[in-house]
C-alpha cells in the first residue's frame, strides 16, 4: 500500500471559545485548508470546557476539511471536554489521541489501523476472528 505524502498541520486549540473567537480562529485555520486532502490535528491541551460554540466550530472545520477529502483529528482532550463530546455524540466524528504526537502519526498509517489506535474497534485477534 502507497500512502501520499502530506502535510500534517498542528493547531492549539483556544482555551475558551465564544463566537467572535471562534470565528477568528476558522478563518486562520480555513487558509492551512484550502489544499487537496488537508491533514489537520487540533491540539486541545488547553481546552477544559467545550461548549456549544466550541463544539460547532470543530463540526466547520470538520466540514471544511472533508469537503477537500481532508480529515481533522484530535489531541490531548480533557476528561470534562471529552465528555461534552460524547455527550453530544461529535466524538463519534472524530479521531482523538492522547498526544499530539499519536494524532500527527495516524495520517500516515493504513485507514484501517488507525480505528485500533483510537480506541474505535477492538483489537486486532478480534478483527481477524470475526473474519475467519
Amino acid at each position: 500500500m502507497r500512502f501520499r505524502p502530506c502535510t500534517v498541520s498542528v493547531t492549539q486549540l483556544p482555551e475558551t471559545v465564544n463566537i467572535e473567537r471562534g470565528r477568528r480562529f476558522f478563518k486562520e485555520l480555513e487558509s492551512r485548508m484550502n489544499i487537496d486532502r488537508p491533514c489537520i490535528v487540533l491540539d486541545c491541551s488547553k481546552v477544559r470546557e467545550m461548549d456549544r460554540f466550541a463544539i460547532h466550530m470543530l463540526l466547520c472545520c470538520l466540514e471544511e476539511a472533508m469537503k477537500r477529502d481532508g480529515d481533522v483529528k484530535l489531541a490531548a482532550v480533557s476528561p470534562s471536554a471529552r465528555e461534552a463530546l460524547e455527550m453530544t455524540r461529535v466524538d463519534r466524528l472524530f479521531e482523538i489521541y492522547a498526544t499530539e504526537t499519536e494524532a500527527v502519526n495516524s495520517f500516515f498509517r493504513p485507514s484501517f489501523e488507525n480505528a485500533f489506535y483510537a480506541g474505535g474497534a477492538g483489537d486486532a485477534d478480534d478483527l481477524s476472528e470475526s473474519a475467519a
